[in-house]
């Protein structure tokens, strides 16, 4: 069952939404929100025990939230974009500047020392790590997503000079003044709002890995856990800081948090952090990508996908989000979106 609200003449994205719902295995639930010139046009919400204020996890689509936390900083001018890691974080042993860590360019993607799961639960351990860890390759010379580590990268550099967490400067400096319902570290009644993921199984896990680089495999893989069930659905998981993944919200709030990033930075900044810092070959995912400061960008629209289908972005003057229960591909985020473009007189996303 739909619910929510669209605008009037929008309701064939209402229609397109029901169909996804249908689509998606086991009656899992979604939710998808958009925004225009200041207005919800899109607000809907379905499937067993998803209400409008629950609240999931859509994996890297958390990773732009991080990334707004250290653009705020340098818009104050406690960071610069072309100043060293070392100069904030004097552990940190890679030659990366902080545009190279927010453009994904540093090459801290993996860990050589294997640890176990509970190793994501302890931020200083990840971070001692981190200052450690050889890169992949010679930062600026190539790009990759740091799957699991961008939200260390980024939060370390809050933490050593703003003194909070990432989750803390992120309830306190973009969420909470701007009405988002998106966290980081869920508290008992965040946790009581959280939707079960569910498709995460054996055989999706193995098609997820086909024909991806071996650097692929160790990126995501250790420490273990990140696609397990058992791991992400559990309370010590949802309760801590891995803000390259396990932020969760409403899919109204993502969709909310690109249409504040103007009012959240400066015109000059958020320029820059929307246009291309690096293209070509993802060295961690093996597919074409280009990065901006901390947003994917597609031509002239900006945004981040999240494992399992997940999607959050701006485009043509509107602002998307659709986040689900349930892992599959993003054609279910497409297809909605492109059933809003229709409706405003704009052709289908681009290839």
């Amino acid at each position: 069952m739909v619910n929510g609200t669209v605008e009037p003449g929008f309701e064939q994205v209402r229609d397109v939404f029901a169909d996804v719902l249908k689509r998606q295995a086991g009656g899992a639930g979604a939710a998808v929100a958009a925004q225009l010139d200041g207005r919800w046009i899109v607000d809907l919400w379905g499937g067993p025990g998803w209400s409008r204020d629950s609240i999931v996890m859509p994996y890297s689509v958390t990773k732009p939230f991080a990334a707004v936390c250290v653009l705020l900083l340098v818009d104050r001018g406690v960071l610069e974009l072309d100043a060293p890691m070392r100069r904030y974080w004097p552990e940190f042993a890679v030659p990366a500047t902080v545009r190279h860590v927010l453009s994904h360019q540093a090459g801290v993607v993996a860990l050589d020392q294997l640890v176990p799961t509970e190793t994501f639960y302890d931020w200083d351990r990840i971070c001692v790590l981190l200052a450690a860890q050889e890169p992949s390759w010679e930062p600026g010379t190539a790009h990759g997503e740091s799957a699991l580590f961008y939200g260390h990268l980024v939060g370390e550099l809050v933490r050593r000079t703003d003194g909070r967490t990432l989750g803390r400067f992120l309830a306190e400096e973009v969420c909470g003044p701007h009405e988002l319902d998106f966290h980081i570290g869920l508290g008992p009644a965040e946790q009581a709002r959280a939707i079960e993921l569910t498709g995460l199984t054996s055989a999706y896990r193995a098609a997820a890995l086909d024909g991806k680089p071996d650097l692929y495999h160790r990126a995501i893989g250790n420490p273990p856990g990140a696609q397990d069930p058992a791991v992400v659905n559990s309370a010590a998981w949802r309760a801590a800081e891995i803000p390259a993944i396990n932020g969760h919200g409403t899919a109204r709030a993502a969709a909310g948090f690109y249409a504040a990033l103007p009012r959240l930075l400066s015109a000059d900044l958020l320029a820059e952090a929307t246009t291309a810092q690096c293209s070509g070959m993802d060295a961690v995912f093996g597919a074409q990508a280009t990065w901006g400061l901390g947003f994917g960008i597609y031509g002239d629209d900006y945004g981040m996908g999240g494992l399992g289908g997940n999607y959050a972005g701006a485009a043509d003057g509107y602002t998307f989000a659709f986040l689900t229960g349930h892992v599959g591909d993003f054609d279910r985020a497409t297809d909605l979106e492109n059933a809003l473009r229709a409706v405003l007189g704009l052709g289908p996303i681009p290839e």
